[in-house]
């Protein structure tokens, strides 16, 4: 028998996701059976599938001694660089700078050095994140950056957070501003562009057509001129869809391409630059919560990237 007491981080989760969560070595076939033969309960008491659990709760669970082993705690964070740029915190979440070259989730590699992994470390030696502590929940990051993108991320310190942040991505409440600096001058001092992109699993690069194709799904991106200067431009960047590479391949297509960009820009003014970082940063963020949710607060912060961004290149109007 295994023996679980629901924490606040455990609540409002339906029995069956939390179980996938608490016990991955549990069979899904075989936690769905014990639901059904009531070798499942919460609080003593038969459940359903659908059932919520909340704060308090007990939940039982009468199988065999070899499949009910607890999830393990990936402890891997311990290894990870101090190192982290802090921008905001507050009792539910935490925002900091990613810089270049730092991945922000483990990508399969050993490597426990991820920006995630940071967050843990600090959050853990805050004694604000202990593992042994929890069932299910651990720190996690809203939104992701490419390795080679610096800027603004947001993580959840608690999972009614989590939940509240990943519905704002979903439903527009928070509002990702980006500025990057471009090979050349777009037409217009401002606009929205509309497009269709495609990601190419296998490559690893997505395609970007003007036209609706089958398999391609549709991109909104904003932008304005900032400045200029010696053939480049520096954008403001606002996105409302959030696709793979879609500033990088959307800005290529109509002819701008990011500076220093090696996977959809231009090598030859990279080269003659001596520019090798895609100029691009994730430089501000909007919430923009509605009224009843608890995360509302934040609709009066926003908060900035560093000036530095761009390796010292200047612009003037």
């Amino acid at each position: 028998m295994k023996e679980f007491k629901i924490t606040l981080n455990d609540s409002g989760q339906r029995i069956d996701k939390f179980l996938q969560k608490a016990m991955p070595e549990l069979p899904k076939s075989m936690m769905y059976r014990l639901i059904r033969k009531k070798d499942i309960k919460i609080n003593g008491k038969r459940c359903e599938n659908s059932s919520k659990i909340v704060a308090g709760d007990i939940v039982r669970i009468y199988v065999k001694d070899e499949v009910s082993a607890a999830k393990q705690h990936d402890m891997s964070f311990l290894n990870a660089n101090t190192e982290l740029s802090m921008i905001y915190e507050d009792d539910n979440i935490i925002i900091v700078f990613k810089p270049v070259g730092l991945d922000s989730h483990s990508n399969g590699e050993r490597n426990p050095d991820t920006l995630i992994n940071r967050i843990k470390l600090y959050l853990y030696r805050k004694g604000e994140y202990v593992p042994d502590n929890e069932n299910t929940f651990s720190p996690a990051l809203c939104s992701r950056l490419d390795r080679n993108t610096s800027g603004l991320v947001t993580a959840a310190k608690n999972s009614a957070s989590l939940r509240e942040l990943n519905e704002g991505v979903r439903s527009g409440c928070i509002h990702k501003i980006y500025r990057c600096i471009v090979i050349g001058k777009p037409e217009r001092a401002e606009d929205i562009l509309t497009a269709y992109h495609f990601k190419d699993e296998g490559r690893n690069m997505v395609r970007i057509s003007s036209e609706p194709k089958e398999g391609f799904k549709q991109i909104r991106t904003g932008y304005k001129l900032l400045a200029e200067n010696s053939g480049l431009s520096l954008l403001e960047i606002r996105l409302y869809t959030g696709r793979t590479h879609q500033i990088r391949a959307h800005l290529a297509h109509i002819g701008i391409p990011i500076l220093g960009d090696g996977k959809y820009g231009n090598i030859a003014v990279n080269k003659r630059l001596g520019i090798f970082r895609q100029q691009l940063c994730a430089y501000e963020l909007e919430f923009d919560f509605p009224e009843n949710s608890p995360l509302r607060y934040l609709y009066e912060i926003h908060p900035r990237s560093p000036e530095n961004l761009f390796d010292n290149l200047t612009f003037s109007h």
